[in-house]
């Protein structure tokens, strides 16, 4: 029977770091990264911490592969080996054996000896590791939490430039640690920086405030104090002219401010707020700017007495052009920002009236998703009864009767079928007969 022959702690090598640093078990004895006694190596600690906790609040930290239980796939709490030579978590490797297994779970070997043997010195070396890692993540915290406040602070004394370079280093410190948005809401942080913004305000301080803004979760009063009409003015002035990522941030800003609700007429039907969504939307350079754009846009909308302003500035033509080289996400924002304009005898005439809406919103019929389908069938419709004689050549010249009886013979809700009927109808009313069932052909691509 062969003799199982455990390893020697000189001969025991751990990959201890995400850069593939290898280090033997005396040389992680030598340098301190084992501590003696099961106690915490670093200077000045005496407290015992919890390894449980340690591992949860270090979830997202890349971990040495042999401190990882192969059964699990979590680090070890409670190491043992096995007489092959292989190490497990105690109740992972018990609960093997107690489902009749009687091998090892990585190599399949019979086991020849059934006694689990506590590995202390692994044990030790992630207490240590983990230990480490937590204290130094607690101090960064520390050090971040510090430095909000110190800033907050200054914020209060400093003007000019001074005040610039405070504001874009608070947010910096607010993007990348969590704990820090949270001591700038604790601290009353919101309504300081709030009142930075106003009439007099200038785009580089404001800019740099908005930044910080969008990042935090921002409560109603808040909320209900940045609505200031003063305050509305200067970020759509920024919406306006800023850099693409002032644009975008001011964008997020006044979603984050209206939600669902009404802003206030006289704020959504602006025709500069307006004006400016629709030069980010049509800026093709910046996805996150077209997507920002249509998001708000698309809340906007939602209010029917602004439907009319977004129409006459214009919206509907470059809306239709951008549709072909959408992602799916804005898309759909895309198609129901047009299916919503289309509920308006102005957005009906504007959808008709150019050239490409046809056959741009044709082409998602079957070929994204249900909701992009459901969509452009309310926009043709819409067109389509506004006009039918004039549109329903066009629709079908565009391919919608094939694409419609798809539709008909998909899957699809009963709502989706029966428009498409409807839609079907009004089609064949309005064009030569013959000449429509061979439209109604599938050809081999949509086949």
């Amino acid at each position: 029977m062969p003799m199982y022959q455990p390893n020697s702690h000189r001969n025991l090598r751990l990959d201890v770091g995400a850069g593939g640093q290898i280090l033997d078990l005396e040389t992680a004895i030598k340098d301190g990264i084992l501590g003696g006694g099961g106690g915490l190596v670093c200077a000045g600690v005496t407290e015992k911490l919890d390894l449980k906790k340690m591992i949860e609040e270090l979830e997202s930290i890349e971990v040495p592969s042999v401190f990882i239980c192969p059964i699990s796939l979590d680090p070890m709490q409670d190491p043992v080996t096995l007489c092959t030579g292989q190490t497990y978590e105690r109740s992972n490797i018990l609960k093997w054996f107690s489902l009749g297994h009687c091998t090892c779970p990585t190599t399949m070997q019979e086991l020849w000896d059934d006694t689990v043997t506590p590995n202390r010195t692994l044990q030790q070396l992630i207490y240590s590791w983990f230990s480490q890692k937590y204290l130094a993540m607690k101090k960064r915290s520390e050090d971040v939490l510090g430095r909000a406040t110190e800033l907050l602070d200054s914020l209060k004394k400093v003007k000019g430039q001074a005040r610039v370079q405070t504001l874009k280093e608070l947010r910096h410190v607010v993007v990348a640690h969590l704990m820090a948005k949270k001591t700038v809401m604790d601290k009353g942080g919101v309504a300081l920086i709030s009142t930075l913004l106003g009439p007099f305000t200038t785009h580089a301080v404001g800019s740099e405030v908005i930044g910080i803004l969008v990042n935090l979760d921002l409560d109603l009063p808040s909320k209900a104090n940045l609505r200031q009409p003063a305050k509305i003015s200067l970020v759509v002035d920024m919406l306006n002219e800023g850099s693409i990522e002032t644009k975008i941030n001011c964008t997020k800003l006044i979603e984050m401010l209206i939600g669902r609700k009404d802003l206030g007429s006289e704020n959504v039907s602006s025709l500069s707020l307006l004006a400016g969504l629709l030069r980010l939307v049509k800026d093709k350079r910046h996805p996150n700017g077209v997507l920002a754009g249509l998001g708000l846009l698309n809340t906007i909308c939602l209010d029917e007495s602004v439907r009319n302003s977004v129409v006459s500035i214009g919206a509907v033509p470059p809306l239709v052009e951008l549709l072909p080289g959408l992602n799916n996400e804005c898309l759909e924002l895309a198609l129901h920002i047009l299916e919503v304009l289309s509920t308006i005898p102005e957005g009906r005439l504007a959808l008709k009236d150019c050239a490409n809406t046809i056959p741009n919103v044709v082409k998602f019929l079957m070929s994204k998703s249900e909701s992009c389908t459901q969509l452009a069938l309310s926009i043709l419709w819409a067109v389509c009864n506004l006009a039918p004689e004039e549109c329903a050549a066009l629709a079908v010249e565009a391919g919608l009767a094939a694409k419609l009886l798809l539709v008909i013979q998909s899957g699809c809700n009963p709502v989706l079928k029966q428009r498409s009927v409807e839609l079907l109808k009004l089609c064949s009313l309005n064009y030569t007969a013959t000449i429509f069932i061979s439209k109604c052909k599938l050809s081999r691509t949509i086949e």
